[in-house]
């Protein structure tokens, strides 16, 4: 319920105290051209099947190759990885200047280095306000031995600095 009164930047600042992981996430666009955006909205949502879900800004450049797309690839974000996460982050940049990507399923672009990943056929679309909820059913998963990148107050931050 959005009031008159409402106060947006409290709210913001509120969310703020949610640490989060950092993703990329990743996928191949109807002209076959790379498309990836970060994003901080990643959650586990089942088990059996395998799902996860993630959301992404009815104003966001990339939403209608996410919308169109069979399959999507989350990279998990390692500590080291925040200016790749500024990188995808940014609206107007080539994103994947100078990142030499190899293709997952469908052809989206699999980063070269996470801290995990999910590779994940798109199953299901939800209106959420101002966003479209993702659900993709993860066919394909790895990680590596690598400390995530986390996202608290505004600022990237490594799992240390929290305590």
């Amino acid at each position: 319920m959005n009031t008159p009164d409402f106060d947006k930047a409290k709210f913001r600042k509120t969310l703020g105290q949610f640490a989060t992981g950092v993703t990329v996430i990743t996928t191949l666009g109807a002209d076959e051209r790379r498309v990836g955006v970060t994003v901080s909205s990643f959650n586990s949502l089942s088990m059996n099947p395998p799902m996860i879900l993630w959301s992404l800004g009815k104003s966001a450049y990339s939403l209608p190759a996410f919308q169109q797309a069979d399959f999507f690839n989350v990279h998990v974000l390692g500590a080291e990885q925040g200016a790749l996460s500024r990188c995808f982050s940014n609206p107007g940049a080539d994103k994947f200047n100078g990142i030499k990507t190899q293709k997952g399923l469908g052809g989206a672009p699999v980063l070269p280095e996470h801290a995990a990943l999910f590779e994940c056929k798109t199953a299901h679309l939800y209106e959420g306000g101002d966003h479209i909820i993702i659900v993709g059913e993860v066919i394909k998963f790895s990680c590596n031995n690598t400390t995530p990148l986390v996202f608290h107050r505004g600022q990237y931050r490594g799992i240390d600095s929290l305590a």
